[in-house]
């Protein structure tokens, strides 16, 4: 009789998940992909630091582990487990320990990054290790997200033995935005308690300091970002934060993975913050929600007739808005709406603020973040603009597809891989794109969009296509189930450990002791 194959122990290891602690879109990944493996059938955990601020309230935590000695330096700091759940079906594990954790903040005030973001997340690293056998979780992959867990592939191949608990555990780490790399000063590295000849041009080092995602990029089994042009975008100096030698010179385990929408939140036919549902049959619907929105912002009843534009976004140059600046003189001769939510740069919020005083019947600013707003934007505006200079994922041009509110984007990293540009020739497409990052070139793709909207029915048929477009998390986590099994075969047959290339436990550890010291 076959022996039934036994699930994929999977250990996810996030800084901030939704609902518990949330700043961007990794806590959403955080809150969406677990889920989506463990309808796969896979048996997920997922660790994430103890911000008493955030989880106390959310999580129902119980301890489950107390007085977890975890090494930092030469300190053992002894540690704090706790267990809750999301959503009542996936176990969380939470890293207590105050000193580290117990702030206002997850990384940094408005005025800068804590000055202990080293020690918080290298502690942190060491805890995720130490925190599988005190709860007796044995997993087949690790799966890393973006800096704050980056040491984690560095200590799975440099300090476990092949004894150790973890010593057939492969490690996987997604690249979510290279923008953020976890760089420090040089004389923290002993801090880390790896080897010292880890810091080298072919280790962690980084322009004469240490840095994070080198390591893990460096050590993962395998590395995914979060769409597949990303990945191929980040190997070049245009967009790759001066990885992109190391990201070239181990690209053959780098993959691109398309990051998920949660069409449970996001759904025009179920929406509760919307005026009335629609779906991609019945459209009536959307014309109640543009009405409504026209209310909600102020803006004329006329309006209705007229190309109304949505914008939900940071308010920074890396989302364009420099390019928007520059032809809004262009946007402002035509008859439209222009609705913008979102906070961010100082000179943007004084920009959109001095426009919306002087055209007070074309554009409507709101310098906040307000979760009903942003639906109702999506599901009342007839355009979306994200005209980024770079976009790892993106994930609001997924929504807008979903209720028929039709993306004008840059070609750059997930727009690029989720928006087809409008073939009217064939009737194919579900947007309008443009490459090169210059205002003109948006100006024209926007301007395309503008002449087409009066159109109705080929309007109609650019609508329905994108509604018909299906970026669910079902589909990111079957690939990213693929992507593990590959790994966790392959580091199998390499004979599971890593001491096989990087000596015994006693040899590790004497490294490790050396380093610590010098």
């Amino acid at each position: 009789m076959r022996k039934k194959k036994s699930p994929l122990r999977v250990l996810m290891v996030f800084s901030e998940v939704a609902p518990f602690a949330k700043t961007g879109g990794l806590a959403d990944v955080g809150g969406a992909l677990p889920l989506a493996l463990s309808n796969l059938g896979c048996q997920v955990r997922i660790v994430m630091p103890f911000y008493n601020r955030f989880v106390e309230e959310l999580a129902g935590a119980d301890p489950v582990v107390e007085n977890v000695p975890v090494e930092l330096g030469s300190q053992v700091i002894n540690t704090d487990i706790y267990r809750g759940k999301l959503n009542d079906t996936i176990e969380v594990y939470f890293i207590r320990r105050d000193e580290f954790f117990d702030r206002t903040y997850l990384y940094g005030t408005p005025k800068g990054d804590y000055f202990d973001n080293f020690q918080r997340f290298t502690y942190f690293c060491k805890a995720v290790l130490s925190l599988c056998p005190a709860v007796q979780f044995q997993p087949d992959i690790v799966h890393c997200h973006d800096w704050q867990s980056g040491l984690i592939p560095a200590y799975l191949k440099h300090l476990v033995a092949a004894e150790d608990y973890l010593a057939a555990t492969a490690s996987m780490f997604t690249i979510h935005n290279i923008a953020y790399q976890g760089q420090f000063a040089a004389k923290l590295f002993p801090q880390t308690g790896l080897p010292g000849r880890f810091f080298s041009m072919d280790g962690m080092e980084f322009w004469g300091g240490i840095n994070f995602v080198k390591a893990a990029i460096v050590c993962a089994d395998v590395i995914t970002t979060v769409s597949p042009r990303y990945s191929e975008e980040i190997q070049t100096k245009e967009y790759g934060h001066k990885l992109e030698g190391v990201l070239q010179m181990h690209h053959r385990k780098l993959h691109g993975i398309m990051n998920g929408a949660n069409y449970e939140e996001w759904n025009p036919e179920s929406d509760p913050y919307i005026a009335a549902n629609y779906s991609r049959e019945n459209l009536e619907g959307k014309h109640m929600c543009k009405l409504d929105l026209l209310r909600t912002v102020k803006l004329p009843k006329r309006l209705m007739n007229r190309p109304l534009i949505g914008v939900v976004s940071r308010l920074a140059d890396q989302k364009g808005f420099d390019l928007l600046a520059a032809v809004m003189d262009k946007f402002m001769a035509h008859d439209l709406g222009l609705v913008i939510l979102g906070v961010g740069e100082d000179k943007y919020h004084t920009m959109l603020t001095a426009l919306a005083e002087r055209y007070p019947e074309k554009i409507a600013v709101r310098l906040e973040f307000d979760e009903r707003l942003a639906h109702k934007i999506e599901a009342g505006a007839d355009m979306f603009l994200m005209p980024s200079q770079y976009e790892p994922c993106g994930l609001n041009q997924m929504y807008s597809l979903r209720y028929g509110t039709v993306p004008i984007v840059r070609a750059t990293g997930g727009l690029y891989d989720t928006i087809t540009p409008f073939n009217p020739t064939k009737g194919e497409g579900v947007g309008f794109r443009f490459t090169n990052y210059k205002a003109e070139s948006f100006w024209d793709a926007t301007k395309t969009a503008l002449d087409l909207f009066s159109q109705t029915e080929t309007w109609r048929q650019i609508m329905q296509n994108g509604m018909a477009m299906d970026f669910s998390w079902q589909s990111s986590a079957q690939e990213y189930l693929k992507l593990y099994e590959k790994t966790v075969a392959e580091k199998k047959r390499a004979g599971g450990s890593p001491a096989t290339e990087h000596g015994t436990g006693k040899q590790k550890a004497e490294e490790s002791k050396q380093s610590r010291e010098s």
